[in-house]
């Protein structure tokens, strides 16, 4: 079975997502005008005046918060420190482009998701790839395809992905065992994801601001402490990518290990082009009524979540004596040694409450990714989704038990598949993210507040629920009184 993953692995990650990320995240680049770049200030300032919750969707901070929970978590501390140590300071690079380049990518699904979203019984708004690959590009096969994927991955795999990471450290740190730590996750990761979207976005935007602060200031605290070592490890790890420093990268397969590893963490962090973040994003009430408004809080996650918090975490290991290239020490285990380095016994507590933090979040983040694709499969029946609750957390408590390496290969072949199909739909659909985009400039431009109206736009309309995109979108109230 690992051969067989293995494989599988690198036909995507050593050809396929190598050009399919960058290629996909270069090409919507160019056709947005570098939008991640000339309008990154604007991006903060729509999520900055955006407005709150309503019987329809969640804020687009609860929906910031929600992503980021999903994004930030083992990914951040493990999986940095896998990337390193398989392909050498190199690696770190490679997720940086990952990331500049998702950015774009970013806006482009989370606008779509939010283009070709619908509602259910209940009125709360629901959508993502999957719908916009039915409802845009009219591919059914393609969209269930998708589905399905995402609940093995978000709702399955990633989960067990997080509990590892937590019993690990907890085992490390306190000498819990991880059976303890696996239970214990499981109970709390149920009060949560039992109380379906909603809940799960307040959860979030109390816990994740707080968490991501803290860690970002202690990290970086270190970083200042060896600041004058900063400049040269940031050459290393630019000659390193590009397999100039192979002496110091001490690691096989030079440039193409950078790449590889760097590019395969830099999607299982960010998730950006992954198909994941659109789900929650198409949940979200945007604030100016665009779709493109959702595209720039997204795209603030993947900065946030690469550019600076994976940043840390590497400059944070690879300043410390504990990183050896190649060497036997990896994931979260490679994170606590770096920062003990620095902190003595208190660095190794410290991760392992950052990192409950994060898989937490995480853990409970992705399920609400797969609450949408149930959605999208049951056809707005709930028979499913409690099938889906015992499922996740049984993987809960199953990753708590097994290695690092059989979780995160498999993990690396679920995202692989549903982010091929992702990019393979926002190629297509590229025309109408450029169509939006020029439509919410237009009014920046002229000085108004943005406002979309699907009748002002026929070339757009196919497939979207005109009664959501109207100018005065009011929405019948069909929340459940009881809940």
């Amino acid at each position: 079975m690992e051969t067989i993953v293995d494989f599988i692995n690198t036909i995507f990650y050593d050809y396929v997502l190598l050009v399919g990320l960058l290629g996909v995240g270069l090409l919507i680049t160019l056709r947005l005008k570098f939008i991640q770049f000339l309008h990154f200030s604007h991006f903060f300032h729509v999520l900055l005046k955006s407005g709150s919750s309503d019987r329809n969707g969640i804020s687009p901070v609860q929906s910031l918060c929600t992503s980021l929970a999903s994004r930030v978590g083992t990914g951040n501390l493990a999986g940095v420190a896998v990337a390193l140590t398989l392909g050498g300071p190199g690696a770190i690079f490679w997720m940086w482009m990952v990331a500049i380049l998702g950015m774009a990518t970013a806006y482009a699904e989370s606008t779509l998701a939010q283009l070709y979203k619908v509602q259910d019984k209940e009125g709360q708004f629901r959508g993502g790839p999957a719908q916009y690959i039915i409802a845009g590009l009219k591919m059914p096969v393609l969209a269930h395809a998708f589905a399905i994927a995402l609940i093995f991955c978000s709702g399955l795999v990633f989960s067990a992905v997080q509990s590892n990471s937590i019993a690990s450290a907890m085992e490390d740190a306190f000498a819990i065992p991880e059976l303890v730590t696996g239970i214990a996750v499981t109970v709390f990761a149920g009060f949560i994801i039992f109380g379906g979207i909603r809940k799960i976005a307040q959860f979030a935007v109390i816990v994740v601001p707080f968490m991501a602060a803290a860690y970002v200031i202690v990290t970086f605290g270190v970083v200042l402490l060896y600041i004058e070592e900063v400049p040269s490890l940031l050459l290393r790890i630019i000659s390193s990518a590009f397999g100039l420093d192979q002496a110091a990268g001490g690691v096989t397969g030079g440039m193409l290990a950078a790449m590889s590893n760097g590019i395969r963490r830099g999607l299982y962090s960010n998730e950006a082009g992954m198909g994941t973040v659109p789900n929650i994003a198409a949940s979200t009430s945007p604030s100016p009524h665009h779709p493109a408004t959702q595209g720039f809080t997204q795209a603030i996650g993947v900065f946030i979540d690469t550019i600076v918090i994976c940043t840390a975490t590497a400059l944070l290991i690879l300043l410390s004596g504990a990183y050896e290239p190649g060497g036997a020490l990896t994931g979260i285990a490679l994170t606590q040694a770096a920062a003990s380095e620095h902190l003595g016994s208190a660095g190794s507590y410290f991760i392992a409450i950052a990192i409950l933090f994060f898989a937490f979040t995480t853990i409970v983040a992705n399920f609400s990714y797969a609450e949408n694709v149930v959605f999208f499969l049951s056809h707005g029946r709930s028979w499913a989704l409690p099938l889906l609750r015992i499922g996740a957390l049984s993987m809960v408590l199953w990753g708590s038990l097994q290695s690092v390496t059989t979780v995160f290969n498999s993990a690396d072949a679920a995202m692989g598949f549903m982010a091929t199909i992702n990019l393979f739909a926002l190629t297509l659909l590229l025309p109408k993210v450029v169509a939006l985009t020029k439509d919410y400039f237009k009014y920046i431009k002229a000085g108004q507040e943005p406002k979309f109206d699907i009748s002002e736009h026929p070339d757009l309309a196919e497939g979207v629920n005109s009664l959501i995109w109207t100018e005065k979108h009011d929405a019948p109230d069909t929340t459940n009184k009881n809940e």
